[in-house]
């Protein structure tokens, strides 16, 4: 028997990073979805929060699929879905890419506090600035022309 834990707290962002996503109670479809998608194929999600031009997701992978396969399943079929809902008429789709980092699950409580509190932490964070210090965590220094796709 494998044993395996893929806990990843991925980020990912609208096109150009436009802010084009609701911040009302419209948002619960988009979140509704990408836990169908995630559940689906084998994942399990702890917790996602959103801004106007980014999401916030902690979920498991499972082994048996690649993180950029689930990436382009979960961002592909939203961004097909979302936009043809009511509420999300702004939305373009999805920047290319994304950021997925891994933790162990001593660090799950710490990320769902994170991603919960998303609306205060940007308060005195820019996303730019957001990004730009999970890239430097994973090791991975910033290209604005990655960030203007």
């Amino acid at each position: 028997m494998s044993y395996v834990s893929n806990l990843i707290h991925a980020i990912f962002r609208t096109h150009r990073s436009e802010q084009t996503l609701p911040t009302d109670e419209r948002i619960k479809f988009l979140y509704q979805d990408i836990w169908g998608i995630i559940k689906n194929k084998g994942g399990y999600l702890y917790r996602i929060n959103s801004m106007s031009d980014h999401v916030h997701v902690l979920l498991t992978v499972p082994p048996t699929i690649s993180i950029s396969d689930f990436m382009q399943a979960i961002k592909g079929s939203s961004s097909k879905i979302i936009k043809t809902k009511e509420g999300f008429e702004k939305f373009k789709g999805w920047g290319a890419g994304y950021a997925a980092l891994s933790y162990g699950l001593k660090d799950k409580d710490m990320i769902i506090k994170y991603i919960i509190n998303q609306q205060e932490h940007h308060k005195k964070t820019l996303f730019i600035d957001e990004w730009k210090e999970f890239l430097q965590e994973m090791g991975h220094n910033f290209d604005e022309r990655d960030w203007n796709r």
